[in-house]
């Protein structure tokens, strides 16, 4: 089997279900049990880790994994298990809004007093917890816009194309050094990070790990393009104006010109490309499906559940003078308690 350099290694298991994922990855032993997929926590360490792994087969793979292993038929079982508890339990914690448009009128609104993880960076975070903040990101933003490709096949006419023609924003316009992956390892090399893919996936929290596989299974189900364009509608509408918030506190904290350049770029390009996925991705969409309304505005407001996690886990670690990591960064590097 031929190595590829850019795949990452296997991170350790955390818990029963990925640790059998895991071993079947490895050619050393069985699945798990549905029994202890059934009792796995649906936004857990675990589980989370278990549905990554399958997950990530569909990107880079994994080195010494058999790439084969991406249409194992019985991996994609337990994948579907796998999926069905993180599904089943979104379905039923989200608080989704009566309409999409009152969804995406929440999305437009930016309060006065913000009390998120950008207005916490900005006003008052560390280098470290900023740095703590990029190897978390980091596990998407390695492969920014990738997993949203999976929806251009399932689009077609005004909403194909516009979807399309923000994907080529995001990898570059054609340039290999505007790639955005490209700008955010940039990022992590002025932060002093390791910009190898999958790097920091041990490290990463249960509630980073939900995010992206957020994205994945939306993309990967052709049911689910509701929702997945749903969920790119949230990321580019918000990320603007947080991606300003984020390039002060780069800036305050003295992190370096990359760093600060990363979020300088999505400030500009994500203005437009907000108006451009609200009228020609989600209108040519909603012309062709109306139908599927109710999937895009699951998508939007799924996508705020799992990010209100993310950020309340991170507040409550930063707050208490912890790491919000499983594995900290070197404290000689980051000052971190």
């Amino acid at each position: 089997m031929r190595h590829d350099h850019r795949e990452p290694e296997l991170p350790p298991a955390r818990g029963p279900v990925s640790a059998a994922v895991t071993a079947y990855l490895r050619d050393a032993g069985p699945l798990p049990r549905a029994e202890e997929i059934g009792g796995a926590t649906a936004y857990g360490d675990d589980l989370q880790l278990a549905l990554y792994l399958c997950y990530e087969l569909h990107y880079r793979g994994f080195a010494g994994v058999d790439a084969r292993r991406e249409w194992d038929p019985e991996l994609l079982r337990i994948r579907s298990a796998l999926e069905h508890r993180f599904l089943s339990a979104l379905r039923a914690d989200t608080p989704v809004h009566d309409s999409l448009d009152d969804a995406l009128a929440a999305l437009l609104v930016e309060p006065v007093r913000g009390t998120g993880v950008s207005h916490y960076l900005r006003d008052e975070g560390t280098l470290w917890q900023l740095r703590e903040y990029a190897a978390q990101r980091s596990l998407y933003h390695l492969k920014e816009a990738d997993p949203h490709a999976w929806v251009l096949p399932r689009l077609w006419g005004r909403a194909k194309a516009a979807m399309a023609a923000v994907e080529f924003d995001e990898w570059g316009g054609g340039r290999a050094e505007r790639v955005h992956a490209r700008l955010f390892a940039d990022l992590m090399t002025d932060l002093g990070l390791d910009t190898a893919y999958g790097r920091y996936l041990d490290a990463a929290s249960a509630e980073a790990l939900a995010t992206v596989n957020l994205m994945s299974l939306f993309g990967l189900h052709r049911e689910l393009r509701g929702a997945l364009v749903g969920h790119f509608a949230a990321v580019e509408i918000t990320s603007s104006p947080g991606s300003r918030r984020l390039a002060e506190a780069l800036r305050r904290t003295g992190a370096g010109p990359a760093a600060q350049f990363f979020y300088d770029e999505h400030v500009e390009a994500d203005a437009v490309h907000e108006q451009v996925v609200r009228h020609d991705v989600l209108g040519g969409l909603l012309a062709e499906e109306p139908h599927l309304a109710a999937d895009v505005t699951f998508g939007i407001d799924a996508t705020g559940y799992l990010e209100d996690r993310l950020g309340a886990r991170l507040l409550a670690d930063w707050r208490a003078g912890r790491s919000s990591l499983r594995t900290p960064l070197a404290q000689e590097v980051t000052g971190a308690p």
